[in-house]
């Protein structure tokens, strides 16, 4: 991976993320980690012990301030800036109108209508994964005269941008998930041929020991194998108490997700379905279709816009997807948002390809990377889902993973 900023180089780096959006200021505030963002965006220990409030406000120019309880005075020493302690409330209250610039009267420096200060907050919760401020403190920075505006599009610079390194770790990851599901239906098929009994479970420890031979892992969530109905349950995961058998027949469904054991390493994320015989039914086809379909819709889309220089919002990419399922005929089964954002988690923070479950109006930008997984799940009988990851470049538009699939895989078939 390359060097880490360091904590003075990041506050620069905020400032002139603060300056290009045109904000005043980055308030970050925290009780009791109630903001894991604050801590991996300002390069804080995660771990470290911490019961009282505290704040750190950078300004798009000049020096920050931290703000800390006299009982840890030491809590925010590793970043740059002058410390303000505090020990009754009234004095918190104060140091934050002083840290903002803020006068009793409620008049902020900056522009006209007050300060416009971002925060991780995010209007009518819109994006629950930036609203990690309590509506009681967007109230009281609000009694300043100051305006909260949301953090969403800064946390994505600081939280979904891949390094050259990191992209890296995806595509070997990637590769090795292509050639581990492979593996994992090529398993299924000599298991059946051998007349040898075979689980779903039996499945993902096949998958979960190759991780190992990989040097892989995937924060200990095992994969998905799910077979039949268990498939139209877009999150069922089989366990050593509940799975279900796998015999010719059958429909299976494998979502893998993993990355390399190496720091920075960011997640590839894969769906891909077969059917256990030597030809597929003509229903599971025709499903397959509809949904790979407006997958590569939404990946036609998105080299479209990006290739003419717009912008793209994450909603948009959503829309266009389940445009192409509901034209189908299928729109009610297709019960998740169409994409999540991928990074050192496998949920990342960076936009979600999601009009559905948000209205995620985070605009794409370079150098994030996101899953394109539309999917239709008809309960009791079963689910198509077919998860592909794109990264987007400097204008480009790249599926990682390759190949994609094109056919539910017929697992009994030669040579399959």
């Amino acid at each position: 991976m390359t060097k880490q900023s360091s904590p003075a180089e990041r506050v620069a780096e905020i400032q002139r993320a603060l300056k290009e959006a045109g904000l005043d200021g980055w308030l970050f505030y925290d009780f009791r980690k109630s903001d894991p963002l604050a801590y991996r965006i300002l390069l804080l220990d995660r771990d470290s012990f911490a019961s009282r409030r505290w704040a750190y406000y950078i300004p798009a120019e000049g020096e920050p301030v931290k703000i800390v309880h006299r009982i840890e005075q030491e809590k925010l020493d590793a970043l740059p800036g002058r410390r303000l302690v505090y020990q009754r409330w009234q004095q918190l209250h104060a140091h934050l109108r002083e840290a903002m610039g803020v006068s009793k009267e409620g008049n902020g420096k900056g522009n006209s209508g007050g300060l416009r200060v971002a925060m991780q907050y995010s209007p009518n919760n819109n994006i629950p994964y930036v609203s990690r401020v309590d509506a009681g403190t967007v109230e009281l920075v609000r009694s300043f005269g100051a305006e909260p505006v949301t953090s969403a599009d800064l946390v994505q610079i600081f939280e979904a941008v891949w390094t050259p390194e990191q992209k890296e770790t995806h595509d070997r990851a990637a590769d090795n998930i292509h050639r581990i599901i492979l593996e994992a239906f090529a398993e299924i098929g000599r298991r059946i041929r051998a007349d040898e009994p075979t689980t779903e479970y039996d499945i993902q420890q096949f998958i979960m020991r190759r991780f190992e031979e990989e040097d892989m892992t995937s924060d200990e969530d095992p994969p998905i194998v799910a077979v039949n109905a268990n498939s139209a349950m877009p999150h069922y995961i089989p366990s050593p108490a509940q799975h279900s058998p796998i015999g010719r027949g059958d429909f299976v469904l494998l979502d893998v997700w993993a990355k390399m054991k190496s720091p920075g390493a960011v997640y590839a994320d894969q769906t891909w379905t077969g059917f256990v015989g030597e030809e597929v039914p003509e229903e599971h086809a025709r499903i397959f279709e509809i949904v790979s379909r407006a997958r590569d819709s939404a990946v036609e889309f998105l080299r479209e816009q990006i290739s003419a220089g717009n912008y793209v919002r994450g909603a948009q990419v959503d829309d266009v997807s389940r445009g192409v399922i509901e034209s189908a005929g299928y729109g009610q089964c297709f019960t998740t948002r169409t994409g999540h954002s991928i990074g050192e988690e496998v949920h990342g923070n960076g936009a979600n390809i999601d009009n559905m479950e948000t209205p995620d109006e985070r605009r794409i930008i370079p150098r994030t990377c996101f899953s394109i997984e539309p999917g239709i799940y008809q309960e009791s009988l079963f689910g198509v889902r077919s998860e592909i990851d794109v990264y987007v470049g400097d204008g480009v538009v790249e599926v990682t993973g390759q190949p994609i699939q094109r056919e539910v895989v017929a697992i009994l078939r030669e040579n399959a």
